[in-house]
């Protein structure tokens, strides 16, 4: 479903992604490790559009998208549910929703669907649809913007550190049974997480990003085992 070929982008001068090429097939759900400044952000925006790639290929559902406008590769069927959730915390939940659903609009029946979708996945939400997205806790505001990614109907979801900053509670409930539901539907899950052991836990395969680089890959249950991995993110 995504494929990337020797992909390097750029933060101003610096380079951030130097040569990553991945694959992830379709149903897959994948999860990308990496510490803090290791390019997993700037990866995702990159294969979203927000950011364009220097050099390499893009390629989802066996088309090239490294060109793209971030809104064309939403209507693919490819969203980013982005690093710290950014919301919009002067509207309502039912407008940030909506503001997912921008890439389809006029398509009323699918959007009433995709919200009944995202209310029954997140059952709070409908309750909260009318309050300001701001006032909202953070295990809740992390449901909207999961929520507001799903609105656009992806294929493929990336998700962008969506454990950051959350109570230990609220992350084993998101990584633990709300992604899994989501992959479930035939979503395919491509998850940029440190939170190594949890992220292991709930994925299928595994990429390692070091300063740019992939440097490790494999099923998630043998990186578990990895020394390395270990060590470096898992803390064992």
């Amino acid at each position: 479903m995504l494929r990337l070929n020797d992909v390097i982008a750029c933060i101003g001068a610096f380079q951030a992604i130097q040569g990553v090429s991945l694959e992830i097939g379709q149903g897959e759900f994948v999860t990308l490790l990496g510490s803090n400044g290791s390019g997993k952000t700037t990866l995702f925006r990159t294969i979203a559009g927000v950011l364009r790639a220097r050099a390499g290929s893009i390629l989802f559902q066996g088309s090239p998208i490294h060109f793209m406008p971030a809104h064309q590769i939403v209507r693919l069927g490819l969203a980013l549910c982005p690093e710290g959730r950014q919301l919009f915390p002067q509207l309502s939940v039912l407008k940030n929703l909506s503001l997912g659903a921008y890439a389809r609009r006029g398509q009323k029946k699918e959007f009433q669907e995709s919200l009944e979708e995202v209310y029954d996945l997140f059952p709070i939400l409908r309750e909260r649809s009318t309050q300001m997205a701001g006032t909202l806790s953070g295990g809740q505001q992390q449901m909207l913007a999961i929520g507001r990614a799903l609105m656009a109907r992806p294929n493929m979801l990336l998700l962008d550190e969506p454990s950051m900053g959350l109570a230990p509670l609220i992350v084993r409930q998101i990584m633990g049974d709300v992604l899994p539901a989501i992959h479930s539907r035939g979503t395919t899950l491509f998850l940029s997480e440190q939170n190594a052991n949890m992220a292991l836990m709930v994925s299928q395969r595994a990429y390692v990003l070091e300063s740019g680089k992939i440097v490790l890959q494999g099923q998630s249950h043998d990186l578990m085992r990895n020394e390395k991995v270990k060590k470096a993110y898992i803390g064992a």
